[in-house]
């Protein structure tokens, strides 16, 4: 399991350019490194992630720079991919406030936690912008089209509770962290490839037809059906014992 921590405090881990870099190479990172069977994804200090950081941008959009207007195609979009794409589980701890595009970074994870007192906001429109970071995709395939146009055009707050209830998160507790770590440490003992098939499916599920969808679903069995790991379960289940994936 690797735990990936937003470190800017200080401004409630809002994406500066040196950060984004910083998560869009440790995310590649840690898809390659085949020792690394889970991700988490959590914030230092009060604050999950605050989305842009606005003073920086403010003080680019004042040099002149086009970094503003290329901050979308060069780090948001690929971190969105990196995260979503991910070959192997990818939890959220959400320790607290997440917003913009630290929402959406949570939205593209695999599961999401939340704790206790954590809100989630969508403020593109307080600040004359539109989505970014895949939110127009992810957010309504989590709580619905029209729940998830309310919460970009009104930009109001939702706190962890009713973001449970309408199923943004998976879970509610006092310690997002440690509760993420560990389930994360659970399934980094489980069928990894398999994992990573069925986030395959998913994705494919989410936004083609039902012939494709059927098709990508054989693919990724026949697959699956190959693998180390299948048939260790098979065998562990006629020897009436627990598994020992390997995540090959």
């Amino acid at each position: 399991m690797r735990l990936l921590t937003l470190n800017r405090p200080e401004s409630f881990n809002s994406l500066n350019v040196e950060l984004k870099e910083a998560l869009l190479a440790a995310l590649r990172d840690a898809a390659a490194d085949d020792a690394v069977r889970a991700v988490v994804i959590t914030g230092a200090g009060k604050a999950f992630c605050a989305g842009q950081d606005l003073k920086e941008h403010i003080e680019l959009l004042s040099s002149g720079s086009d970094m503003p207007l290329r901050t979308v195609e060069e780090h948001y979009n690929p971190i969105t991919k990196a995260v979503a794409n991910m070959p192997k589980p990818v939890i959220a701890a959400v320790n607290g406030t997440a917003a913009g595009a630290g929402a959406a970074i949570a939205y593209a994870s695999d599961l999401r936690i939340a704790q206790t007192g954590a809100k989630f906001l969508m403020a593109f429109a307080n600040v004359g912008l539109s989505t970014d970071s895949g939110a127009s995709w992810t957010l309504p395939r989590l709580i619905g089209y029209g729940r998830a146009m309310e919460m970009m055009l009104l930009a109001q707050p939702v706190e962890a509770d009713e973001a449970l209830r309408i199923g943004m998160v998976n879970q509610v507790v006092e310690d997002a962290r440690a509760t993420a770590e560990e389930l994360a440490s659970r399934m980094a003992t489980g069928p990894t490839f398999a994992y990573a098939r069925i986030k395959e499916t998913m994705r494919a599920a989410a936004s083609e037809g039902l012939d494709e969808a059927l098709a990508v679903e054989a693919g990724a069995q026949n697959e699956a059906g190959g693998t180390a790991d299948h048939k260790e379960a098979v065998a562990s289940f006629v020897e009436k014992r627990d598994p020992r994936f390997t995540g090959r």
